[in-house]
């Protein structure tokens, strides 16, 4: 079981990637992400609402988001978001169904 060190340690590297998706690197597109990694910043605030789910907390997915980007989704798509060329959605899908789908 990880000491309360590391697990502050880990928080801290969650924070500090957080901050580096939503403030440093806000031109890189979730799609080129999830293509290239995949996971994208959807992913991470998924994860938060599904450790928050393991701790009994109710979260929405809209909820998480909004945690995770400190805005709603709506108004990051109309500040950072990119039209994808067809490629890069069509990519997208082989990438959600081999990252996402499996749960």
């Amino acid at each position: 079981m990880p000491t309360q060190t590391e697990i502050e340690l880990q928080a801290a590297a969650f924070r500090r990637l957080q901050k580096h998706l939503m403030e440093d690197r806000i031109d890189v597109q979730n799609i080129d992400m999830m293509n290239l990694a995949g996971f994208c910043r959807n992913c991470l605030s998924r994860w938060y609402q599904e450790a928050a789910g393991e701790k009994g907390i109710e979260m929405s997915k809209d909820e998480a988001r909004e945690l995770f980007y400190g805005m709603t989704m709506d108004e990051w798509k109309t500040n950072h978001q990119t039209e994808a060329s067809p490629a890069k959605q069509e990519a997208f899908k082989t990438a959600f169904a081999e990252n996402v789908g499996k749960g």
